[in-house]
């Protein structure tokens, strides 16, 4: 029934999600990329010490008086461009040989801050913001599903281009890489939420959004897919979202295959980086793709960071959009 997952905390979490939509139950959830820590509690269970979240508006936190008008500062040190392109062509040759499509690639960043993840959390502005017992930070502009009245809606963004350039929305629009990676992107969420809805349908096809950085203004290709759920599509809310992954945006396709090549050329476990994070209020649910993500391993933080490859792609202009990634978010 599902794509990619199995085992006893898989099974915990979806027979949870079910019934608590069948109950109407509030309740906040994140996941993680390869679903080893699966995480669904009731929103009066949730203790702010341990986590923050603000997902459109929907919060268990207010926002904080910053006293400071201090700049948040990252010093990067991306990953080696010769690592980064010895898995750059190991994606880019599978590809060649028809195994895949579109493969998102990533990998953690080490950075420096010059704040806490916290205070990246409240001074952050996105979508989806979380901050889970000060081991992770995450703030993505990113939906994965949105299911408003009985429809399901999906958002894939491919494409981000420095807005300061000359002519940068004609430039993201008319480049053919760009554009094959998202009408791959596209017709992979279409193909998913026809496994759980009927009459989907591409209702915006490569729209722009503007994000402003600590760094600099960026624009960035969304498109926008909706499905018609089954009346009783709360009673099955679980199977619902398990059934969507892993993300497509931040896979590829096709997902299976994708999701080995992969593993092969990262050699490093994303952890909840790339997983999802959202809420059901008993009716209603909204949920984001956990990108734009900072983690603190062993004391030292990482940026992890990445995008799409397809044929069409140049390993410098891959390895640039990573590093202009490496960002947080400022209002």
């Amino acid at each position: 029934m599902f794509q990619h997952f199995e085992g006893e905390e898989f099974e915990k979490w979806v027979k949870t999600a079910n019934h608590y939509g069948r109950e109407r139950i509030s309740f906040v959830f994140m996941i993680d990329f390869d679903f080893k820590k699966p995480f669904i509690k009731k929103t009066t269970e949730i203790d702010p010490s341990e986590m923050l979240y603000n997902f459109n508006g929907f919060t268990n936190s207010t926002m904080k008086n910053n006293k400071t008008n201090e700049k948040i500062v990252i010093k990067a040190c991306p990953i080696e461009f010769e690592k980064y392109k010895a898995a750059f062509d190991y994606v880019w040759y599978n590809e060649y040989l028809g195994n895949s499509y579109l493969t998102n690639l990533t990998f953690p960043n080490r950075i420096e801050l010059n704040t806490s993840l916290k205070e990246i959390y409240y001074r952050s502005c996105a979508k989806y913001k979380l901050w889970y017992k000060d081991q992770f930070v995450c703030f993505s502009p990113e939906i994965f599903v949105r299911i408003e009245e009985g429809f399901i809606s999906s958002y894939p963004m491919k494409g981000t281009i420095d807005a300061s350039i000359e002519n940068a929305e004609e430039l993201i629009i008319s480049n053919e890489k760009e554009a094959a990676e998202h009408a791959t992107i596209v017709d992979l969420i279409r193909n998913d939420l026809s496994m759980v809805s009927t009459d989907v349908r591409v209702e915006k096809y490569r729209y722009i959004d503007k994000i402003v950085t600590n760094q600099k203004n960026l624009l960035q290709v969304s498109s926008k897919i909706v499905g018609k759920l089954s009346k009783n599509y709360y009673e099955k809310i679980g199977e619902i979202i398990a059934t969507l992954l892993p993300a497509g945006s931040v896979t590829g396709a096709p997902k299976k295959k994708t999701v080995e090549i992969i593993k092969e050329a990262e050699k490093y476990d994303r952890g909840y980086y790339c997983g999802i994070c959202g809420y059901f209020d008993g009716q209603d649910l909204d949920s984001g793709v956990m990108i734009r993500f900072i983690e603190n391993i062993n004391g030292e933080y990482y940026y992890k960071a990445g995008g799409g490859i397809t044929v069409y792609s140049n390993v410098e202009s891959e390895y640039e959009e990573l590093k202009n990634k490496i960002y947080v978010p400022i209002g």
